[in-house]
């Protein structure tokens, strides 16, 4: 024994060895999952702010398209839109102020080819009176076309007359955007910078939507045609839209770059796709005005989409990891690392105290194992025994109360009924001629009755005669007797018949019968009782039901109780089975079967003795 303690505390080079390689492997991979916990962590809360500020974009974003919206309702509302109208509500609108992203409102009217003369006069005096100067208009590019879409209103005020009577339909691919824009009826972003108001970092997009005439129907292309008066357009600066979104992001160092991947068109007028075009960075400069990305494995990127009135845009914010680190997230890893290999350490060196501890264990087990199945064999010896001497101790019992009973019968009764006729031939002789000798007699006669009806009953407690003629009749008789002194009603259910068993076999389920109906009557409250016999298979089976009250939770081991337990000693010496089920809506049923011979076997079909939803207690 102190060899075995010995080495299970004793520490060996390659052992400590392997302590040492395990916990270097496990305090790397420790530093490896937190300094990958820390970047997924401020991966998340760039992730989180990027997308505050991308939602900063989006609501700019719609409120330049509900101004744009608006507007267009003010022009739909006037029978007849003017300049100075136009003027008067962009001038309340305070654009600087409440809209600095936007350059320019401005309206062009549809022109058709025959309309065209008239409306450049009526455009021209209108225009002569609102600037107090005759401005030399005409529609540019000139020539004759089938129909026109000519800028008339422009705000804030161009007095510069070179943008006024611009046909925009003249440009056959922009054309095509405003005839669709059109029939439609749907608000198009264009996709390139408006080339006279962009410079390099500044681009300036437009956003137009079509305007039809107040009160006409425009629920088909047809009727939007014939509705149609012309387009209304804003042109927005990105630098102001986007100015101040990155301020929203409260860490340093932040890129944003804005692209617009939808389709587009090359210098020859060609559609082209997969070809995204930086339109803002925001550290772009005129000299450079789209620098490339950062790239490399010390950088956070975030993707996010973005509509920009049916065109796609793309933002793509970039921050240096060492942005979201603070001081403690450098050497925190390092902090696990030393205490995993530590607390490493310190786990290998306690599981191998463990394991060695448990080697010795082991020796000292199986020595007490081996004197603990030594103690059980003579522990289930010592049952066998104790179970031959109960039921030898049944059995002396039932035979002592067989001669005592059949004693009794035998003498005693015997000299009582010779007592009897003696007081019985007393009582004839005296009667008429001795008054008192005769009553005297009666008494004594009667007092010799009651004396032999006691007699009787301490003859059948001892052992009823009836179980002579039969385990059946023996049921009977004292499930009658247990109705007749209780007032409960009894009901046996036995289809066999008499059953042919052993003598112990009848006295045991005798026994049972009664120990049962006593417990009824001591504890269930009951006011119907069922026994059933059944004989299946050369097993005997009794069962005894009652609507009582039911057994409490633990009432069969109660303290002091022993009936049930007698039921049970009584089966199990039998080699049967004992069941007791407390039924949910109440009573309590006791079931015992066991081998018996039965000479004339009567088959009949297994059934479940069991209710549905019986718990056995």
């Amino acid at each position: 024994m102190p060899s075995v303690l010995r080495d299970a505390f004793s520490i060996t080079r390659i052992s400590f060895w392997v302590g040492a390689v395990v916990s270097s492997l496990i305090g790397s991979s420790l530093y490896i999952f937190t300094q990958r916990s820390i970047e997924s962590d401020a991966q998340e809360r760039f992730n989180n702010h990027v997308k505050y500020a991308q939602s900063v974009v989006s609501v700019r974003v719609k409120s330049y398209t509900d101004l744009l919206r608006g507007t267009a309702s003010m022009l739909q509302s006037l029978e007849k839109p003017t300049h100075r109208y136009f003027h008067e509500y962009v001038h309340g609108l305070q654009l600087e102020k409440n809209f600095p992203a936007i350059a320019g409102v401005n309206f062009a009217f549809y022109v058709t080819e025959r309309q065209r003369p008239a409306f450049m006069a009526e455009l021209r005096n209108e225009m002569h009176g609102y600037l107090k100067a005759p401005p030399p208009l005409d529609v540019s590019p000139p020539g004759p076309r089938t129909a026109y879409l000519i800028i008339s209103y422009i705000e804030p005020d161009l007095f510069s007359t070179g943008h006024y009577g611009t046909d925009l339909m003249a440009n056959r691919f922009f054309g095509k955007r405003l005839i669709q824009e059109r029939d439609d009826g749907t608000i198009h972003a264009t996709g390139t910078p408006i080339p006279v108001l962009s410079k390099p970092n500044d681009a300036h997009l437009g956003i137009r939507m079509p305007v039809y005439r107040f009160g006409a129907p425009t629920g088909t292309i047809e009727q939007r045609r014939a509705a149609y008066m012309g387009s209304l357009g804003i042109a927005v600066s990105l630098p102001k839209l986007l100015h101040g979104v990155i301020d929203e992001i409260p860490i340093s160092g932040v890129r944003m770059t804005l692209y617009d991947v939808g389709n587009g068109f090359d210098i020859n007028g060609r559609e082209i796709t997969d070809h995204p075009l930086a339109l803002f960075d925001s550290r772009g400069s005129i000299n450079d005005p789209t620098p490339p990305l950062d790239r490399g494995t010390d950088m956070f990127f975030t993707t996010l989409p973005l509509d920009f009135n049916g065109r796609p845009w793309k933002i793509v914010y970039s921050v240096p990891k060492y942005a979201l680190h603070t001081d403690f997230d450098d050497y925190y890893p390092k902090m696990v690392m030393s205490f995993g290999f530590i607390g490493s350490m310190l786990l290998y060196a306690l599981l191998r105290m463990l394991t060695s501890s448990r080697r010795a264990a082991l020796v000292l087990a199986q020595e007490m194992t081996s004197e603990l199945r030594e103690s059980q064999n003579k522990l289930q010896l010592s049952h066998q025994k104790l179970r031959r001497l109960a039921d030898h101790a049944y059995q002396i019992k039932e035979l002592e109360r067989k001669r005592i009973a059949r004693e009794i019968h035998d003498d005693l009764g015997q000299n009582l009924l010779a007592l009897r006729i003696e007081a019985e031939m007393l009582s004839s002789r005296t009667k008429g001629t001795q008054r008192l000798l005769h009553k005297r007699a009666r008494a004594t006669l009667i007092q010799i009755d009651t004396t032999i009806k006691s007699v009787r009953q301490i003859i059948n407690d001892l052992r009823p005669t009836v179980l002579d003629l039969g385990l059946s009749a023996a049921v009977e008789w004292q499930v009658n007797q247990f109705q007749r002194r209780t007032g409960i009603r009894c009901e046996v259910n036995d289809e066999h018949g008499e059953i042919s068993l052993p003598d112990h076999c009848a006295t045991a389920f005798f026994r049972i019968l009664q120990e049962s109906l006593t417990n009824i009557v001591r504890h269930a409250n009951a006011t119907r009782v069922v026994v059933d016999l059944r004989l299946t298979s050369g097993w005997l089976s009794m069962t005894v039901r009652d609507n009582g009250c039911g057994l409490p939770p633990g009432g069969r081991n109660k303290y002091g109780s022993f009936g049930l337990v007698g039921i049970e000693e009584r089966v199990l010496i039998l080699g049967g089975t004992c069941a007791v089920f407390s039924e949910p809506a109440g009573g309590t049923t006791v079931m015992v079967s066991a081998p018996v011979s039965d000479p004339f076997p009567t088959t009949i079909p297994e059934q479940n003795e069991r209710s549905v939803g019986s718990a056995v207690i």
